[in-house]
This record gives structure tokens, C-alpha cells and sequence, in this order.
């Protein structure tokens, strides 16, 4: 049985984050949705779990970290080609995200970074598999 990964973000806007992760290609699992938390399906084993403040606070008695100003976790998920590290990093742009560095490309990998509008930090990449061993 394959591990499922759940990646809890606390959220200042649902209706504006989900509407940000529809517009990278991601779904919504209306079964674990409502007003205060919100299921995106990132594939068959990723989803991220969009929680309001007060709701995530609910998991956690330490107080929530503002993501513009600090950096706890860097979420990273790879592309299958170059190509799609860009139409998901530009997708991100145009749905308000910000880019804080430029794209690198190092030949064997290119990698895109962006701060979705919460201020959580995501690197999408592609490594070439021919360099992987």
C-alpha cells in the first residue's frame, strides 16, 4: 500500500486558496471540505489540507508562523518534464503568486520557486532521469 502524504497549511482566505490551487490543475475533494477547511487533491497519494487559522490552531498549541517573514518548510514536488515546471510556476504567477528568485537551470535539473499567497514557499522541479542513480 502506497503511503499517502498530507500537507496541513494554515490559510487567511479558503475561497482565495483553493481558488489558487484549482488554478495550478489541482483538485477539490468536496467530502472533507467546509467552511473551515478545504481538501486538495495533488495527486493519488498528495493532498494538501487548506485550514483556516482557527482551525489549524486546533492541531497546535505553538503559535502560527507568518510565512511572508519566516520560513519553516519548503514544499517541493517534481514535474515530468521542464515544460511543466513552467506551465505550473507561470500558472502560480498568474494566480497571485510570487517568484522571490529566478529559475535556475543547472542542465541535469531545472527548478522554479514560488510563494503561493499565503507565503508558503514551493519549488517544482525537473531532474533528468538519465542523471539520476
Amino acid at each position: 500500500m502506497a503511503t499517502s502524504i498530507f500537507i496541513n497549511l494554515p490559510v487567511r482566505d479558503l475561497e482565495k486558496s483553493m481558488a489558487f490551487f484549482a488554478a495550478l490543475g489541482w483538485s477539490h475533494n468536496p467530502q472533507f471540505t467546509d467552511e473551515t477547511a478545504a481538501s486538495i487533491v495533488v495527486s493519488d497519494t498528495i493532498y494538501l489540507m487548506l485550514l483556516t487559522h482557527d482551525k489549524y490552531r486546533q492541531f497546535t498549541d505553538k503559535p502560527l508562523a507568518d510565512p511572508h517573514k519566516t520560513s519553516q518548510v519548503i514544499v517541493a514536488f517534481s514535474a515530468d518534464t521542464p515544460e511543466d515546471v513552467n506551465r505550473l510556476a507561470d500558472a502560480a504567477l498568474k494566480a497571485g503568486a510570487k517568484e522571490p528568485k529566478p529559475p535556475q537551470d543547472h542542465g541535469f535539473m531545472q527548478l522554479r520557486t514560488f510563494e503561493d499567497p499565503d507565503g508558503h514557499h514551493w519549488e517544482v522541479f525537473w531532474m533528468n532521469p538519465a542523471n539520476v542513480q
